[in-house]
Formats: structure tokens, sequence, C-alpha cells
């Protein structure tokens, strides 16, 4: 109440059930974020946090890439950084990098313009995938259009809609599924398509090791969409602290060098 008197202007909504903050509010916690965040930069540097990494880094990536990727990543860098904690935050929701206090963020989307920095490590694409036993059994789908033969599993977070998209000698193709399972999470799909029970549709380094083992067949490769591109991206830019550059450092080099990515 104080701060609202001494600005002017109400900075919260108060009712008997919540608490939720007006647009002048949100405007000046965004702009107070910004310059506590200059502040914490400032002192960083001046006690040479350009020189060592040290401090809390703050990581988010989508959950399957994270458990597969960022989690051994982040335990090789805490090994050689004793000074360094990681909060690493695994959503397949895509959060803001300053709204939510992220330091790098790891992105497999076309990236719109921005201030932020993002450094490429890679690209994946959309795969669909059975067991040798389903093929064996149902045979393999040689177009898009065969697909409506086949059991459908349907991974939502990957494919929010009923329709799977294609390229076709150059042409854009839509298929509409009809998915007989549909789940939350991609390792359900996965586990439900090594079963033998359908056919799933994920991303490409998400079935790298089954596809390496044989538990699972690509199909379709020829139909597929271009792949997408995957970044490391953070915010501060040559400004970033010795643990941000680090960071992403440690994280490019094994990332690119990872033949699912490639």
């Amino acid at each position: 109440t104080a701060l609202e008197q001494r600005i002017g202007a109400p900075l919260l909504v108060r009712t008997t059930r919540s608490v939720t903050l007006t647009d002048a509010g949100r405007r000046y916690l965004d702009e107070c974020r910004r310059l506590l965040a200059a502040i914490a930069e400032a002192e960083e540097h001046a006690a040479g946090a350009h020189a060592k990494p040290h401090g809390t880094l703050t990581v988010t990536a989508p959950v399957l890439f994270g458990q597969m990727y960022m989690v051994p990543l982040a335990l090789r860098f805490l090994d050689l950084h004793a000074d360094v904690r990681i909060r690493l935050r695994l959503s397949d929701r895509v959060v803001s990098l300053v709204e939510d206090g992220i330091d790098v963020a790891l992105r497999i989307s076309e990236l719109a313009d921005s201030s932020m920095v993002a450094v490429r490590v890679g690209a994946v694409r959309r795969v669909i995938c059975a067991s040798p036993a389903l093929i064996e059994r149902e045979g393999v789908p040689r177009t898009p259009d065969e697909l409506a033969r086949f059991r459908i599993v349907a991974a939502a977070n990957v494919t929010p809609s009923t329709e799977w998209r294609f390229v076709d000698r150059g042409q854009p193709l839509a298929i509409r599924i009809e998915p007989v399972l549909a789940v939350t999470s991609n390792r359900a799909a996965i586990a439900a398509a090594e079963r033998g029970f359908g056919l799933t549709r994920v991303m490409s380094y998400q079935v790298a090791p089954q596809l390496a083992a044989g538990s699972l067949v690509r199909l379709l490769a020829d139909f597929e969409l271009p792949p997408v591109p995957a970044h490391l991206v953070y915010a501060q830019g040559r400004q970033a602290s010795a643990k941000v550059r680090a960071f992403v450092d440690h994280c490019a080099a094994a990332l690119r060098g990872d033949p699912a990515l490639g």
C-alpha cells in the first residue's frame, strides 16, 4: 500500500480470494527485475565472475531432452566447476527467460528475431516409427495415405492436432489421423510403439537409442518435414557471466558431436 501511494498507481488487484498484478504492477515488476539483474551482474563482474564460473545457474529444456542430454551434461559441468549450482527446469512449456529468471534455455524450434543470443547445436526431425513385430504383422506404409490402416499412438505435446504434416515431392501434405491412444508423455508413446501396439510420431532424438538398437524402425522418411533446429539461448550476450558462457560452451561442444542431433 505504501509503495502504491508513493508511486501513485495501483500495483495489485486484491480480492478475498486472490491478489493479482495490474498492468502497471506487471510493468513495474519487470523493470525492477531488469534493474536488479543489472546490479547483480555488475557485482559479479566486480567480484571476478567473468574470470571464474560461480553462483547459481538456472537452465530449462524440454522434459525428455533434459533427461537424455541436459542432466548428464549438468553433472559433468558440476564436476568441473565446484563453485556452481545448477537448477534444471524441465518442461515442455516454453518459458520466458526474463520473466522466469532463466540463464540458458534449450529450444527446439525456429526462433523468432529477438535480443537473445542463440547458439545452434543441431537439428532434429519428426519421425514415424514402429516395432519390427508390428511391421512383420501388418506391413510397411509406403505413403502417408496408408497410415489410415494402422493404429496410431499420439504424443499430445508433439501432436496437439489431429493432423500429421508431410512433404510429398516438394508439396505440403496433411493427413488426418485418429489416434487409438493419446498420451501426454513421449516416453509412454515410445513404449507403446516398442510393444508393437501401433505407430507413433516423435522427435528423432527421442527414439535415437531405440532406432540404433533395432527395437523401433523409422518409416516414411522420404515424406518427413525439414529438420527443426536446436539452439542454446541466453539473454546477456557478450556480457554473459562466466558461468553462462562456460556452460553454453560445454553443452554446445557435446551436443554438436552427438549423431542424433546431427
